[in-house]
């Protein structure tokens, strides 16, 4: 594999545009890399404590991608960031790529998880929090993006059941909500991880600050969910 000079250099906000547009074909799934774009963005760049030289460091924080049919600009974020070359990106989703539709974790440098099927990632999430718990790390805190749609799950709501009275307080779920869902949930999606004990709070999903005020807001005692909201898949 030949590195350039390309994949040295640091990468900013303004380049994902550029870096998601490297990867074509025709099963992007758009909207839904498109509609986490912000949130990964900002995760990785002002609260994940992680980096490509600590993916087996036991105290890193650990981020799984739920979300994971619409990997593009998981994969731009992470290119960015140096947890792989930006020369994988144009590869994507071709036979011989790690870059594949749905992430897999043994193939992409920085993925906890392999993902894409609806409804496994908050599950796997809470068990991550148990783990760890059980093992006595107490800093690492375990962050799980999954979309709207995925709340049409059962898996999700037994998750979230449990993790509220379980006081999973390094638990944090981020949900972005472009109206994909079939379902309603009756007072919003915030109150129903609130009606399991869980800190909830809903913002715009394309606002940096607010998203990172949002993720850093304490939660004593309580898992945490933010809900991200961004344009209708079909606007």
């Amino acid at each position: 594999m030949t590195i350039t000079a390309d994949d040295h250099r640091t990468h900013g906000y303004g380049d994902l545009a550029r870096l998601m547009g490297l990867m074509t074909g025709d099963e992007k799934h758009g909207p839904a890399a498109t509609s986490t774009l912000d949130v990964l963005w900002v995760l990785y760049d002002r609260v994940l404590r992680i980096a490509p030289e600590r993916t087996a460091d036991p105290e890193r924080d650990r981020f799984l991608l739920s979300k994971g049919h619409g990997p593009m600009a998981y994969y731009a974020v992470l290119a960015a960031k140096g947890f792989l070359p930006v020369e994988w990106l144009p590869g994507f989703g071709t036979y011989d790529s790690p870059l594949g539709h749905h992430p897999d974790r043994v193939l992409v440098p920085g993925a906890e998880i392999g993902s894409g099927s609806l409804g496994h990632g908050l599950p796997i999430a809470v068990g991550t929090a148990l783990g760890l718990k059980a093992q006595g790390l107490a800093d690492p805190a375990v962050w799980v993006l999954i979309g709207d749609a995925e709340l049409d799950e059962g898996s999700n709501h037994e998750a979230i059941a449990f993790a509220g009275p379980a006081a999973l307080d390094r638990l944090h779920t981020v949900v972005v909500d472009n109206a994909s869902a079939s379902h309603a949930r009756p007072g919003g999606i915030a109150a129903r991880f609130e009606a399991a004990g869980w800190s909830a709070v809903t913002v715009d999903g394309r606002d940096h600050a607010a998203l990172y005020d949002a993720f850093t807001a304490p939660h004593p005692g309580r898992p945490h969910a933010v809900v991200a909201r961004v344009e209708p898949k079909d606007a």
